[in-house]
């Protein structure tokens, strides 16, 4: 096990109507909000006016910045951070999913540092020193960003898709309260659930020896996945479904998974390229990389694979035949995602192989510690991961 320091300081505020609770919280932190959100769907659903009516029964003022899309765009960040120095604002109130609390960590990176540019933190060319206080009320249970320490966004200049990872971007608060999730569209719900799956599994495929607990802990929270996944899908108002998933995504990335081991990440930051350049939902392009790596490197570590498909998947072990347990785990994982709506190859996600050679490139753009940890990947390595993912 390696040395490390766990920090989870979010405030978890957890339940059915904690929504129109929020108000009372905000007004321990500020007095001057940006709500940030997505679509109009939050204003359509009444939540927008329940969050409005409980900071403005806390006498609290508000500006509103909305339009986040899916893969948050650096240009709407760089807007909000305007927006915010003109209304001395003082908290960010992201209402949505991982892409709007990405936005909302941008913003608030890049409000108190005059000196940089805030796409410069993620090139390396500066350091996050302070940040506006993030609050969540959280409506997609998906990328664990309501209290994690990392913030991905898309430079659209080259359309770059970068994560940073700093404590400071850990949210004060999150309101999540699963009834939020009821109309999720079904093909969202699944690739939420691949998204936090994904997390999980980037910190089980680790080269550290003696981490049987957290191993267990990350079996455990993809199994509870797994069983809960055909029912939000099939049953989109089971409250206590819904609530396992969004209570998964948060435990998936506060980093509770990653202590005492190194995570891998080679899957995401592929990802990251396709999302980037074609614009996929995260999660489904996950669902079609990550077993693909799988495949690539299950030989690197066999008895790990072995024992991810046993734990995990029910697979009888083969003990005369190691390799195949292994391979029917990942097929398995590739069949779950196949069950609940995801495409599972890049032909179903609409991507040609004529850009495979720019892909893996970008993969290693301004990436000076390389991509993967669990196998350090090459060019070579992605582009044969890409070819597996193909059909």
């Amino acid at each position: 096990m390696e040395n490390f320091e766990f920090v989870s300081p979010t405030r978890i505020i957890f339940g059915r109507g904690t929504d129109r609770e929020v108000g009372k919280t905000v007004a321990q932190y500020a007095k001057r909000v940006l709500i940030h959100y997505g679509s109009d769907r939050i204003k359509t659903s009444g939540l927008f006016d329940r969050v409005v009516s409980s900071l403005t029964a806390e006498g609290l003022e508000y500006v509103e910045l909305g339009g986040v899309a899916p893969n948050p765009r650096l240009s709407l960040v760089r807007e909000g951070i305007e927006l915010c120095r003109k209304h001395s604002v003082d908290l960010i109130l992201a209402i949505g999913g991982g892409s709007v609390i990405d936005s909302a960590k941008g913003i608030a990176a890049g409000v108190p540092d005059a000196e940089h540019d805030v796409w410069d933190f993620f090139l390396g060319k500066g350091t996050p020193k302070v940040c506006l206080p993030i609050g969540v009320v959280l409506t997609i249970p998906a990328a664990g960003s309501e209290a994690s320490r990392s913030c991905v966004l898309t430079n659209e200049d080259g359309w770059y898709k970068r994560g940073l990872g700093n404590d400071l971007f850990r949210p004060r608060f999150a309101v999540m309260n699963p009834e939020l999730t009821f109309s999720l569209p079904p093909y969202q719900s699944a690739s939420g659930i691949s998204d936090i799956m994904s997390h999980i599994m980037e910190r089980y495929f680790t080269n550290t020896t003696k981490v049987d607990l957290t191993d267990r802990l990350c079996e455990a929270t993809l199994k509870t996945v797994i069983e809960n996944a055909s029912l939000v899908i099939q049953h989109p108002e089971d409250y206590d479904a819904r609530a396992e998933i969004m209570w998964a995504s948060t435990i998936a990335h506060n980093d509770l998974l990653s202590t005492g081991r190194i995570g891998d990440w080679g899957s995401h930051q592929i990802e990251h390229e396709l999302s980037g350049m074609y614009d996929v939902t995260h999660g489904a392009g996950l669902a079609v990389i990550q077993p693909a790596w799988m495949k690539h490197v299950y030989k690197h570590d066999l008895k790990r694979f072995v024992q991810f498909a046993v734990r995990v998947w029910n697979v009888d072990e083969r003990f005369d035949d190691p390799e195949r347990t292994a391979l029917e785990g990942i097929g398995r994982l590739k069949a779950f995602f196949s069950s609940i709506g995801l495409p599972v190859s890049l032909k179903e996600l609409g991507i040609p192989s004529d850009r495979f050679d720019e892909i893996a490139a970008k993969t290693f753009q301004e990436r000076s510690t390389g991509v993967g940890n669990f196998v350090k990947l090459t060019e070579s390595d992605v582009k044969a991961i890409l070819e597996l993912a193909r059909e």
